[in-house]
């Protein structure tokens, strides 16, 4: 579903499946939407080598509704609520409607190419329901690929009725993934083992996502005249800056806090109220390469990823490895005994604080400022060993191995 030209986060790791499966000698076709409609655009370059098949979209436009209900009230607030019902009640989830298009495409595409495997990539969770149709159509090897759980979101509220829904609908597609797929595989080991737990006919495999150091070539870090700390990334469900934004106010530190995404308006009221306007930065999307320039360009990087009643230790995003990639101490909100301060740690590249703890949040922070203010902050590389075991090529290659072990 998320496929140049749109942008984001959730692009990347199948833009970059496509660049490097043709680079191990696998033909490579990608399906995917005319125009997904959403919400960011970016006219990156697309892969050279892969083979790219649009079918079109039928479908609502990406929205966010916490920001139109943002300062709403009374009889408007009821018709913004209206207005996004229909899209809330489909299910799984509200890009289902491609497969009106995207289920005879795919069937088409593995007829007339020869295809021999299928990889279906969630979010969103409704596009293994192509891949379960052209199995069934075609007799094709399928592999699932799951960066998300498709049960347990960790950004969902699970208090919600119509949430609860989602998720039981979740499961009976995870169930049907299980049930089917030739194989799984699971971007962190918490996925693949959620997948193991429903007893899949087929072998399941965490193969994480990577970091893309050539990515950042020609970009240069040069020290800035305050402390810089950069956040990419947008802000949905559990993701809250508060915590921090509380620990900023409580330091009293000159920092200019840049965050490279959607912040939400609500944030932005309750970051005005408490005086920041002066030390944050807010810039509402960018283009990979600027946002790839913007970390690369700053004196810590902020990572933040949500306890979400545990759902949060098993979260190994996309953002991690980037940040790898950028090479600047990270200071990572994230759970301190989850899979993302493991990584950090291990690799020392940066300072893990649970990401509620606003007083251990200010200290970490004081002490990274400290550090610039010395000339003591000096970057994070990687060694080469790391490099080689982090780099996206490498974890391409062990998909290239699952794949003609699936497909025999």
């Amino acid at each position: 579903m998320y496929f140049p030209p749109a942008g984001g986060g959730g692009v990347q790791r199948p833009l970059k499946l496509a660049t490097h499966l043709p680079e191990l000698g696998v033909e490579t076709h990608v399906l995917t939407p005319d125009d997904s409609r959403w919400l960011h655009r970016d006219d990156a370059p697309l892969p050279p080598d892969a083979i790219v098949h649009r079918a079109r979209y039928v479908g609502p436009s990406g929205r966010k509704l916490a920001e139109e209900l943002h300062g709403v009230t009374g009889l408007r607030r009821g018709v913004v609520h209206a207005r996004a019902l229909g899209r809330r009640l489909l299910v799984p989830d509200e890009n289902v409607t491609w497969n009106l298009t995207a289920d005879r495409a795919a069937i088409r595409l593995v007829k007339r190419h020869g295809i021999d495997v299928v990889i279906t990539t969630s979010p969103p969770a409704s596009v293994h329901l192509v891949g379960a149709i052209a199995q069934r159509a075609t007799g094709v090897t399928w592999v699932a690929d799951l960066r998300d759980s498709l049960v347990a979101h960790p950004h969902r509220r699970a208090e919600s009725r119509l949430v609860r829904a989602k998720e039981w609908t979740g499961e009976r597609v995870a169930r049907l993934v299980a049930r089917r797929a030739d194989g799984i595989v699971g971007v962190s080991e918490a996925i693949a083992e959620e997948a193991r737990g429903l007893e899949p006919r087929g072998p399941v495999k965490t193969i994480a996502n990577g970091s893309d150091f050539d990515d950042f070539d020609g970009l240069e870090y040069r020290r800035g005249e305050r402390f810089r700390i950069t956040h990419t990334g947008s802000f949905f469900g559990k993701r809250d800056p508060r915590p921090f934004l509380a620990a900023l106010a409580k330091s009293g530190l000159d920092v200019d806090a840049r965050f490279v995404g959607d912040f939400r308006s609500a944030d932005r009221a309750w970051a005005r109220e408490r005086g920041l306007d002066g030390l944050l930065s807010l810039i509402s999307y960018a283009p990979r390469r600027e946002a790839l320039r913007l970390q690369r360009d700053s004196e810590a990087l902020l990572l933040l990823i949500p306890e979400a009643a545990g759902r949060g230790k098993g979260v190994l995003s996309g953002k991690v490895f980037e940040y790898l990639a950028a090479e600047r101490p990270i200071l990572a909100l994230v759970p301190p005994d989850g899979s993302a301060a493991e990584l950090i740690r291990e690799t020392e590249a940066g300072v893990v604080v649970a990401p509620e703890d606003v007083d251990g949040i200010a200290s970490a922070l004081a002490g990274l400022e400290a550090d610039w203010r010395e000339g003591r902050l000096n970057g994070t590389p990687l060694s080469e060993q790391w490099k080689a075991r982090l780099s996206r090529r490498a974890r391409t290659e062990e998909y290239v191995e699952f794949l003609r072990e699936v497909a025999g």
